[in-house]
């Protein structure tokens, strides 16, 4: 017989009972926060012979906690209609279970699942829409997993179309099944496009790869048109002739900036550029050969974040245009007015961005708050793609952490930008790279291949690592290139 989850899943109206918690650490911060952010008005009693200052400031916000700072004792329980046990000792939890059942009341001990009456499941609201999510006990880790995809997921706009559908069945008339009825039809269009979507996905595969393949057949047919393939077998042993121990140094270097680019959806040029001045390559070689790899290291980074499911589709398209868009304003005012006047950019870019580092790594030590609706996010794309050209960078400092600093989760934030930042790379360095040609081509080749194998593996990595970790490293990373900026251009406009 196949295993299942037999739970039954109910929602309290917490407001109309009595909840007594037991425990004053962490974990009955945890089950504090879980109760009062979803129903704050409801009645808790908490027991602990010690509480957190964070638990008590709750009472700041909840006009129905009582905090009482002694041991658990049986009566305790009296008038109390469900019980959490936060303790994370099992003999106390035992007794309380105990007392807890005598009396038929339910119980969560958390931590614990044979002991629970009940479990308190990963809980994901968009307005009146509540959805809990469990795993019969197995796995919060997945649960909280999952709560993060269906909050990046669910638009926004999901309340206004539970507020139009109430008004809606308002207004139908009939009886309860006839308004049932109504509103199934209305909504069947939702379920019946399952499988037309899927079946635009499959031809959009066979369109992707089938223009793919024409535009490597096409490229091919030109090469072969000006270089026959006998000289391009003599050309290609020339050049793996005159390889040395510097490619494989560049492919380490092109593999360090790529993860840390991957991991915090920031810093391959200052990885990629500190590594190579430091192998003594001349500034012009090392500013030509990032900008070129950046192409090829920015595309299968975005590849492999959009694979790994670290893209927010709706937020990408918001980003796209206007950050190509910036990209090509800024190319085509560099070029005119010339590289000085780039240089008198970037302090300004390093004060915003040293401001929005510290903002992150404030937000790492706070109380979790709500995410700040975002406006203007166009425009935010395009100020990074014109200043990416024309400051000769800020694309990943300017956008990634001004969308992280507002409360967006940085695993979606990172891919996303970095898929985005492949159009917008590629549009503002295309110029560049024609100009520049393939000179230093050991250097270019190197920092490809080490990006391209980095590359998925970043990506895998930055799904893995827990929401504080990635605030903290993109806060220290984003400060210490700030810095960076701040000093480079001072310097240069001394």
């Amino acid at each position: 017989m196949q295993l299942k989850n037999n739970l039954f899943p109910v929602f309290f109206k917490l407001e109309h009972l009595h909840v007594l918690i037991v425990g004053g650490g962490h974990i009955g911060l945890e089950k504090v926060s879980a109760v009062l952010n979803n129903s704050p008005l409801s009645k808790v009693t908490l027991v602990a012979k010690k509480v957190s200052p964070e638990i008590k400031a709750y009472q700041d916000v909840s006009p129905y906690l009582i905090i009482k700072e002694k041991a658990f004792e049986v009566n305790d329980l009296d008038g109390k209609d469900l019980v959490i046990a936060a303790t994370g000792d099992r003999a106390i939890s035992e007794l309380i279970r105990k007392e807890a059942t005598k009396r038929k009341i339910l119980i969560n001990v958390a931590d614990t699942p044979d002991l629970c009456d009940f479990y308190l499941g990963s809980i994901v609201q968009k307005g009146d829409l509540k959805i809990a999510i469990s795993t019969n006990g197995k796995s919060p880790t997945l649960a909280k997993r999952l709560k993060e995809v269906f909050n990046e997921s669910l638009p926004e706009e999901t309340q206004h179309s539970i507020e139009n559908l109430n008004a809606l069945r308002n207004y139908l008339k009939g009886d309860f099944s006839d308004k049932v009825k109504q509103l199934n039809e209305i909504t069947d269009i939702l379920v019946s496009n399952k499988n037309v979507k899927t079946l635009e996905k499959k031809w959009k595969r066979i369109a992707t790869f089938s223009l793919i393949g024409f535009a490597l057949l096409l490229i091919g047919n030109i090469i072969a048109a000006y270089y026959p393939l006998p000289s391009i077998i003599n050309e290609f042993k020339y050049l793996t002739s005159q390889i040395d121990t510097t490619f494989y140094l560049m492919i380490l270097g092109g593999f360090l900036a790529q993860i840390v680019d991957g991991l915090l959806g920031m810093g391959y040029g200052v990885t990629s550029t500190t590594f190579l001045l430091t192998m003594g390559i001349n500034p012009a070689s090392v500013s030509s050969s990032v900008h070129t790899a950046e192409i090829f290291a920015s595309g299968a980074s975005g590849y492999s974040h959009y694979k790994f499911g670290n893209v927010n589709k709706k937020l990408f398209k918001k980003l796209l245009i206007p950050g190509i868009i910036g990209a090509i304003l800024g190319a085509f005012l560099l070029s005119k007015l010339g590289e000085q006047y780039g240089n008198y950019i970037k302090p300004i870019v390093g004060l915003y961005t040293l401001f929005l580092g510290i903002r992150i790594l404030s937000k790492a030590f706070k109380k979790k708050k709500a995410t700040e609706k975002l406006k203007r996010v166009g425009w935010l794309a395009g100020l990074g793609g014109f200043l990416d050209s024309f400051g000769g960078g800020g694309w990943g400092p300017i956008v990634t952490s001004t969308l992280i600093a507002k409360g967006k989760n940085p695993k979606y934030t990172i891919g996303t930008v970095s898929l985005t930042e492949f159009f917008v790379t590629l549009t503002s360095a295309f110029t560049f790279f024609a100009l520049i040609g393939v000179a230093h081509w050991q250097v270019i080749a190197g920092l490809i291949i080490g990006g391209l194998v980095a590359a998925p593996l970043a990506a895998k990595l930055s799904g893995k690592l827990p929401l504080k970790t990635m605030l903290i490293s993109v806060g220290i990373l984003i400060v210490i290139v700030s810095v960076r900026i701040l000093i480079l251009s001072i310097t240069k406009i001394i």
